[in-house]
Parts: C-alpha cells; sequence; structure tokens
C-alpha cells in the first residue's frame, strides 16, 4: 500500500525557497510515497514545477473568519488519510492542522502530541536550515542531498539580455522599509558598475527602478516581468548578485548566483541569511550606515 505524505509550507518566498533542502530530503527519504505539499497560491506554481511532490494544494491558509473555507481544508485534510506529515511552517496555524487530520497520522513538529516532535528548546535561536534539518533528523531521515535546481529554468529570450549581467533586488517587504538599503545607494552602484544591472522585483518596486535607470541608464527593469522560474534563470546566467533580505535574494543565492544580501536592524542574518554557494553578507544598522564602499567590498569577496 503506497505511503501518503504531507508537507505544510505556507508561506514566505524567502522561507519556502529555504526548504528546498528538507523538500528534497523528504523526497529521497520517501522515494515510493505519495506525497502532497500543502501550500499557499503564490508557490503553487513553483512547486508543481519541482522534482519533489505528486500533488500541490494552494488552499492551505484560509482566513479564520472563512468558515466554509476552514471547513473544506479539515475535511480535505481528514479524507486524505496521511500517513506521516512534516510542518515544516511549525507556525500556530500549521500546528491547529494536526486535529485538522484528525490525529491518526505521524507528526513531526511542534504541534502537541506530535510523534516525533522538533524537542531542541533553543530552535528559535537556530538558522531556518539547520532547524528544519535536525527536525528532519529527530524524525528519522539522515540523508541530505544537494536539492536539484535545474527545474529553475524559465524562458529570458524576450528580455533581449546582454551577454554580461549583475541583478540588482533593491526591495523587500512594503511593512518594513527598515530591510531596504537606500535606493540612492543601489543607483550609485549601478552608475558605477562596468556590467549593466538587472533589476528585480515586483510592482510596488517600479519607482525604485526608475530612480535606479535614471542614474544608471544602461540598467534594465524587469520589474513586474519575471515569474519564479525566470529568476531562476537570470540567476544561473548573471555574473552577481546584490538585494535586500527579501525573497528573490534568497531564491537567486540558492540557485548559484554570487549573491551578496544586504540586512538591516529589521532582521538577523545569523538566523535567516540567504544560503547558496556562494553567499556573502553586510550589515548596516540602520540600513542607511551601509555604504557604498562597504557593500564593494563586500562584493569582492565573492570575486565580484
Amino acid at each position: 500500500m503506497t505511503t501518503r505524505i504531507l508537507v505544510i509550507k505556507l508561506a514566505a518566498l524567502g522561507d519556502f525557497v529555504q526548504a528546498f533542502g528538507p523538500f528534497a530530503a523528504i523526497r529521497a527519504h520517501h522515494a515510493d510515497a505519495e506525497i502532497t505539499l500543502l501550500t499557499t497560491k503564490p508557490f503553487a506554481v513553483l512547486a508543481e514545477k519541482s522534482p519533489w511532490f505528486d500533488r500541490v494544494w494552494a488552499d492551505g491558509r484560509p482566513s479564520w473568519g472563512d468558515l466554509r473555507g476552514v471547513a473544506s481544508l479539515a475535511l480535505r485534510l481528514r479524507r486524505a488519510r496521511f500517513d506521516r506529515v512534516y510542518d515544516l511552517q511549525t507556525s500556530s496555524r500549521s500546528s491547529r492542522y494536526r486535529l485538522f487530520t484528525g490525529g491518526r497520522a505521524e507528526w513531526s513538529g511542534i504541534a502537541a502530541g506530535a510523534s516525533h516532535p522538533h524537542a531542541n528548546p533553543l530552535r528559535d535561536a537556530m538558522h531556518t536550515v539547520e532547524r528544519q534539518r535536525e527536525q528532519l533528523e529527530m524524525a528519522g531521515i539522515s540523508a541530505f542531498p544537494p536539492p536539484a535546481l535545474d527545474w529553475l529554468a524559465g524562458d529570458l529570450s524576450s528580455f533581449a539580455l546582454p551577454e554580461r549581467f549583475f541583478l540588482m533586488i533593491p526591495g523587500a517587504s512594503p511593512g518594513r522599509p527598515g530591510k531596504r538599503w537606500p535606493v540612492e545607494h543601489f543607483a550609485e552602484l549601478a552608475a558605477a558598475s562596468d556590467i549593466p544591472a538587472v533589476i528585480l522585483g515586483g510592482p510596488s518596486e517600479k519607482d525604485l527602478a526608475a530612480r535606479i535607470v535614471a542614474a544608471a541608464p544602461s540598467a534594465i527593469d524587469l520589474t513586474s516581468r519575471t515569474d519564479l522560474t525566470q529568476i531562476g534563470a537570470l540567476a544561473r546566467a548573471a555574473h552577481c548578485a546584490i538585494g535586500n533580505d527579501t525573497g528573490p535574494t534568497h531564491l537567486v543565492a540558492a540557485a548559484g548566483c554570487p549573491t551578496l544580501a544586504l540586512f538591516g536592524p529589521d532582521s538577523d542574518p545569523a538566523l535567516c541569511a540567504p544560503r547558496g554557494p556562494a553567499v556573502a553578507v553586510a550589515r548596516g544598522l540602520p540600513m542607511a550606515d551601509l555604504s557604498v564602499e562597504a557593500v564593494r567590498r563586500a562584493l569582492a569577496t565573492l570575486g565580484a
């Protein structure tokens, strides 16, 4: 009889990217199992393209006020009769989902009554990657193969990119301005570069991109024009990347691009810095105190 596995990872993009390793480890450990990912709509397409899941459910975070949505999710989880659940979200919300499964499934996480709890009282002081690895080790997983990321191969043909370029990610959560290095610094860095910057971001970064392009006319504004698989492909083609502590920075680092991640007081790189083959961190407290020259020196450590 086929073993049925549920993996829970709801948000956000940086956290989702840092779960690539655990996703790969779970798939390797349960090679013949039927694995379902419970996530949210922004990450469903990305997860469906990955090699780790047999199916993806995107209804993983209904509002608690949406009684019909909550009831529908609870019924879906109960009927699926999962044999084991890996809760990689480990939030109060995802822990409640253990009740939705009926308590039948083995559970890896922090939910009360979990069969395989992550029982380290210092777990919240660990980097996300080490914390999730230890959680899986406590659930019996011992092999952690590097996650294959060749499926992050979006089509770049419509962008007319130059042969050499670097990625610039000037945005971050709009509600956390302390995570943003001043756009004037990004613009100065782009203007002084001998290769053009390719600017990534969403609609809220359009104004930032316009200010960078005004200072550095060779820069290319791709804000609101890329999906996540295209960002992965850009990462493999780029000379290097520089970005704030935000999801796309984590994605380009994981995809193999030499990446400098910029941190301020709003997040701690010891807990959540991007991981990848070549990653450096520069921090300013506050961000405005991180000079362009200091960033150039940090980029040099990556050979950029």
